[in-house]
């Protein structure tokens, strides 16, 4: 039986939201405590954006040396030669999503009339084909507004892209427009015609990004094509977001339509939500809502007589599913005296008795050096106080993280 399988873009459609954004070492974080999660690939980033380009070859360095992997670590660029010259140009990528807009409403709205629904096959193919040429493993190809494209031109140009060797077609919700009666209908017929692996790519401005990607995942499961869906950590990403990682892995796993009906990739480790999530709002800036499915501060409180008392007798009555298998339940120590913290302005005496409490031990006073310069750049880049993870990153990858770091525009002498 076709599976689900989960491909989180916090790192591409997250990023771009309005207003926040992530530090490189705070995406690499995020792309270590995914890959923990048995999250199957990262849309980790832009591969024609100067600015992101030490930070993906240092992240695929960090694959190739087995630290990011099983993880599938890929990219996002328009699907037109250019980008994909460029792609392969500035990074080691391997794996690329390629996307461009098949609705009318697009095609008439963002081309002004330049191109025709023909002209768009025609970039898309040329460039699936170019990726191919150039050694890409993996080639997705994303339709930009598949909610509003009409069946026939969508089927159209999603057998264009497997002809010319794509491994699975996107269907963008890009407005959040579909329902998850509509999306089933439309991804079911894709699949079915097609014939071809579909990614569910759902936007969350009607609040039912969740329910569109667990509906159009289960249609192209029910069409005989596995299904990979796109989701965000704590459903951060453009305009009202995407779909919550933590809650699509719930729902699969335990909605009733689902739960031992579909199989829901094996690696997915979901003891990782409380942590993935936590960190997530850290950098993010952004408190994980009080009522947010399995990592809210609510997710298992009881106050009401009859549920306090219910929830008690049996964790049944009331719960879904165990707080424990969210990662949840452990005390968490706040030290409310003296703290040490290591920042940009940090001196050799303080930082390393932060890194002693992580038990991290210094060969010499010249590494200890070399560390505590990294960890001030990196501070520099966050600007808050650094986790405890992103220290002992720091200081077990130290070339890896001077790459991440260094931030100078490449066409600069």
């Amino acid at each position: 039986m076709p599976k689900i399988y989960l491909v989180d873009v916090t790192n591409r459609d997250g990023v771009q939201t309005s207003r926040l954004g992530l530090a490189k070492l705070e995406k690499t974080m995020l792309n270590i405590f995914l890959n923990e999660t048995g999250i199957y690939q990262s849309e980790f980033g832009f591969p024609v954006t100067k600015h992101e380009t030490n930070y993906l070859n240092a992240n695929l360095e960090l694959n190739k040396i087995g630290v990011l992997k099983p993880i599938i670590l890929e990219g996002w660029v328009r699907a037109i030669r250019q980008d994909v010259e460029q792609a392969v140009k500035l990074t080691n990528i391997k794996h690329l999503n390629l996307s461009i807009s098949t609705s009318r409403q697009m095609i008439k709205g963002k081309f002004q009339g330049r191109k025709t629904r023909k002209d768009i096959i025609q970039m898309m193919t040329e460039a699936v084909d170019l990726a191919k040429q150039k050694g890409i493993k993996t080639i997705g190809v994303n339709a930009e507004d598949a909610s509003r494209t009409k069946n026939d031109y969508l089927i159209e140009f999603a057998l264009a892209a497997k002809k010319h060797g794509a491994d699975r077609i996107r269907y963008c919700d890009t407005l959040g427009y579909d329902d998850p009666f509509t999306i089933y209908k439309r991804v079911h017929l894709l699949a079915k015609e097609v014939k071809i692996p579909i990614e569910l790519h759902c936007h969350n401005d009607l609040g039912m990004a969740v329910a569109c990607s667990v509906a159009g995942a289960k249609a192209a499961v029910d069409a005989g094509v596995d299904a990979y869906i796109n989701t965000t950590v704590n459903g951060i990403g453009e305009r009202a977001g995407n779909a919550d990682l933590v809650s699509t892995i719930l729902a699969v796993k335990y909605s009733s339509g689902f739960e031992d009906k579909y199989i829901l990739d094996e690696r997915v480790d979901l003891s990782m939500a409380w942590k993935v999530a936590k960190y997530a709002a850290y950098a993010f800036g952004i408190p994980i809502p009080i009522n947010q499915p399995g990592v809210g501060a609510n997710a298992f409180a009881h106050e009401s007589g009859i549920h306090a008392d219910g929830a008690l007798k049996d964790r049944r009555n009331y719960e879904l599913y165990n707080l424990e298998e969210l990662g949840r339940g452990e005390s968490e120590i706040i030290e409310t005296g003296r703290k040490i913290t290591a920042g940009e302005y940090s001196g050799i005496k303080g930082f390393r008795n932060v890194y002693e409490r992580l038990e991290i031990k210094f060969r010499d006073d010249k590494e200890a050096a070399k560390i505590l310069e990294l960890v001030r750049y990196a501070n520099v880049h966050t600007q808050k106080p650094l986790t405890k993870d992103e220290l002992k990153f720091i200081a077990n990858y130290p070339d890896i993280a001077k790459k991440i770091f260094t931030m100078k525009p490449l066409d600069w002498k």
